[in-house]
């Protein structure tokens, strides 16, 4: 059999539901991309979308992810987006549950800043576990390799100020004028990744069936 006819026969084998998931977000995407905020941040938001999906397209032909995992990549995915279109700092979360709940989320904390940001650093280390738990099958390493991730990204945060200094740098970076910045953003990514571990194991005690031969 061929390599191609190969290819073919697995595609055939996969689960449906992470392709269904892919055009979902690419729609999204589309939409989100006409127009956005700030046009050069918006790319750089957009450098690691794009180099994720091949690698996402990868596992998913090898298999072992997940229906979860998949959803818990695409929720993030889309949080991300909005951030990248409208810029980090720039998001109007505030006004929107204003606008369908009544109350401002701002003022009932005294929030400062515009903390879209942070929520999607928590979102980072809640949603990306179940995949990382998926690659690696131990409990702690996941959440060890979340923190090194968000550590990266805040190096290439960095970097990018750097590379790009003025406007689009500080865009970026969504510092917002704090020095702590990136101190507080590793640690909502840790704190989001070992609250979905505890929730794993606290899955896995109930969900996973007693050994008959235990009492023996």
């Amino acid at each position: 059999m061929s390599r191609i006819k190969q290819v073919r026969a697995r595609l055939l084998t996969l689960d449906p539901f992470p392709a269904w998931l892919f055009v979902g977000f690419v729609l999204f995407w589309i939409w989100l991309a006409i127009a956005p905020y700030y046009r050069s941040d918006w790319l750089l938001e957009n450098i690691l979308v794009f180099a994720a999906v091949p690698v996402l397209g990868w596992l998913w032909y090898q298999g072992g992810v997940s229906r979860l995992a998949w959803l818990s990549i695409f929720l993030f995915l889309i949080f991300h987006e909005v951030g990248a279109h409208y810029t980090y700092s720039e998001v109007p979360y505030d006004r929107w549950l204003r606008t369908l709940l009544g109350f401002s989320l701002d003022q009932r904390f005294s929030f400062e800043r515009n903390q879209y940001d942070r929520w999607v650093h928590f979102l980072y280390g809640l949603l990306l576990f179940p995949l990382m738990e998926d690659l690696v099958k131990r409990r702690l390493l996941p959440v060890m390799l979340i923190l090194s991730h968000s550590a990266f990204y805040e190096i290439a945060e960095w970097l990018a100020v750097v590379l790009f200094p003025g406007e689009l740098g500080e865009s970026y970076l969504g510092a917002q004028g704090d020095i702590w910045d990136a101190q507080k953003d590793m640690v909502l990514a840790l704190l989001g990744a070992s609250i979905a571990s505890l929730l794993s194991v606290t899955a896995h005690y109930f969900v996973t069936p007693i050994n008959s031969n235990s009492n023996k």
